[in-house]
């Protein structure tokens, strides 16, 4: 059975599992983003960069000791999972395939691996209008970060680079 550090609150048989794991990686994830003031925290861009840190964060805590971590740590490690030329996304399948065969014998995933689910179906699903980092500009040169060319990306595409560069600014 999945519980990766859960708690369990009330009595009886509908105990409330609060997803602890998963909050705190969120919650890391969140500070790293804040420290680094790289984007707006309301924006979609934030969002994008929160969720796939946390989900770096809580998939590579493969002991589920994510509670007792010490953060400073473990960036190395957040920093070679998010760097450029690592097969992120792939290794995020990987992870999510692990965590829900562990999570096969209680057949049902607990809420940690449900909300790590939503963030990276968002992550997958939702496109975001980002510069078009690999166009050439024709003419005149790109005076501000509006008059280039975008292109819709999806969001772990521009939130995995936004917290690399979080963790590294930290």
């Amino acid at each position: 059975m999945l519980h990766r550090g859960h708690e369990s609150t009330g009595g009886g048989g509908g105990e409330l599992t609060v997803p602890m794991a998963w909050m705190y990686a969120e919650y890391i994830a969140d500070e790293l983003l804040r420290a680094g003031d790289l984007m707006p925290p309301t924006s979609f861009e934030f969002r994008a960069g929160r969720d796939a840190l946390a989900l770096t964060i809580f998939l590579s805590d493969t002991d589920g000791e994510l509670s007792g971590i010490q953060v400073v740590s473990q960036l190395e490690h957040w920093l070679s999972l998010t760097a450029y030329d690592q097969p992120w996304q792939n290794w995020v399948c990987e992870r999510m395939a692990a965590f829900t065969a562990e999570a096969a014998p209680a057949c049902t995933p607990g809420p940690d691996l449900e909300l790590a689910r939503a963030a990276w179906r968002w992550l997958e699903e939702t496109e975001l209008l980002a510069p078009d980092l690999n166009a050439v500009p024709g003419g005149g040169p790109v005076v501000g970060e509006d008059d280039g060319p975008k292109v819709w990306t999806p969001a772990w595409q521009l939130g995995l680079p936004l917290g690399h560069l979080a963790i590294h600014l930290f």
